[in-house]
């Protein structure tokens, strides 16, 4: 082990979003066969860790999650796997809406991967971390891969991806869901015929011709009728049932439509197992300071978007 840092404030632990979430069918194991493509966006939780002598893993913030929340078993599970002895205290700010479908509590704990793999200066590669990050939960490995990818298996076979840029619309109706509620519900089918990755990136190609996918932080946007189009591509699966579990989804749905300028909610989609649903937008700006129009729901969190070129710490572990 070598000598890291002392501590570490403000480190970002991003959203994501799934372009389409495939369900192929249901496993030996009772996992389900999954395709999808995973892509960060700028909604954020933020993490402090500060390094404690005495050996105590300790979190403070985020109100009522329970003790042993994900941050706190990634670090313990991270110190179990290394084997060493320091201990940390995390400071965690919540932004991120819980069930929402956007990998906030996932993306935490690959935030707590990778800070302590510098803070307790371990130099584990992101292989080993990545494989960690699969015991804690499906989505957690995406989020130490570092960029968009194509995804299968449980969503832990990933293959790097260049999306486009482009700003949306995220919303969340207050209402969380359970995850296992929605992949249980009769509603979902679980026959969706396999897709393959060159086939989506020729999906890609044909619509930004013209237009090529922009990688840098500062580039110009794809249009939002060219993104619904992109978004063409497959659907998600779970969307069918989470919408009869949670009617408000409804409401939600024609509200980010009407925000969108589409008609019908076709141009909508949900985010992994939900509740958070987003729309292509033509960017801050389009209707008030906020990028929308009009008020937005008592209870709802509603917030302007924009995909990131890649996970803002990607850079801390080496292949």
């Amino acid at each position: 082990m070598s000598q890291g840092p002392r501590a570490l404030f403000g480190v970002p632990a991003p959203a994501k979003l799934n372009w389409f979430l495939h369900v192929l069918g249901r496993r030996a194991d009772g996992m389900h066969e999954l395709q999808t493509v995973f892509q960060f966006i700028d909604w954020c939780d933020e993490l402090d860790f500060e390094l404690r002598e005495d050996g105590f893993i300790s979190r403070e913030g985020g109100p009522g999650l329970p003790e042993e929340d994900l941050c706190v078993r990634a670090a313990r599970l991270l110190r179990e796997h290394a084997g060493v002895a320091p201990g940390v205290h995390m400071r965690l700010r919540k932004r991120i809406p819980e069930q929402a479908g956007l990998g906030g509590g996932s993306s935490d704990a690959a935030t707590v991967l990778l800070a302590l793999n510098r803070l307790w200066g371990l130099g584990l590669r992101r292989g080993e971390l990545q494989q960690l990050g699969a015991r804690l939960g499906a989505d957690v490995p995406v989020f130490v891969f570092g960029s968009d990818a194509f995804a299968q298996g449980v969503g832990e076979q990933l293959r790097p991806l260049r999306l486009p840029s482009w700003n949306m619309l995220v919303a969340w109706p207050g209402e969380g869901l359970s995850t296992a509620r929605v992949f249980s519900h009769p509603l979902l089918t679980r026959d969706t015929a396999a897709c393959t990755m060159e086939g989506f990136c020729e999906h890609l190609k044909t619509g930004l011709r013209g237009s090529e996918p922009q990688s840098e932080p500062q580039s110009p946007a794809t249009d939002a009728r060219t993104m619904r189009g992109l978004l063409g591509f497959g659907a998600n699966d779970l969307q069918p049932a989470a919408m009869e579990l949670l009617p408000s989804l409804r409401g939600l749905q024609d509200w980010l439509a009407r925000q969108g300028g589409v008609d019908g909610g076709e141009a909508v989609r949900m985010s992994g197992s939900g509740s958070a649903m987003f729309v292509p937008m033509s960017g801050p700006g389009a209707g008030g300071p906020e990028g929308f129009a009009g008020e937005v729901p008592a209870g709802w969190s509603v917030r302007m978007c924009r995909s990131l070129r890649e996970h803002p710490l990607r850079d801390w572990v080496s292949d």
